[in-house]
């Protein structure tokens, strides 16, 4: 859930990226759900990427590659939840 962490984020000094889903309606399997609302593995990644490409800490393109790489914006590509574990 994002929403309580959304509204003390104003207050917490560090960078702060909120993780969770508050959405209803998306019905898939595990892994796909994860990556629909980017709460999976491959999501932490690349908005760790984000944040940190933000303060110029890595290359900007990081990010873009990462969601290319990892297919960020196919749902069917997710693998967090799969039994087995990450691939």
């Amino acid at each position: 859930m994002k929403a309580v962490p959304d509204q003390i984020r104003q207050f917490i000094p560090n960078d702060f990226a909120t993780l969770g889903a508050d959405g209803f309606g998306f019905s898939d399997t595990r892994a796909a759900a994860r990556r629909f609302f980017k709460n999976d593995t491959h999501s932490v990644v690349v908005k760790t990427l984000q944040l940190l490409a933000a303060k110029g800490e890595v290359d900007g393109q990081a990010p873009a590659q990462a969601i290319e790489k990892y297919r960020l914006l196919n749902v069917n590509a997710g693998t967090t939840g799969n039994a087995g574990g990450e691939s």
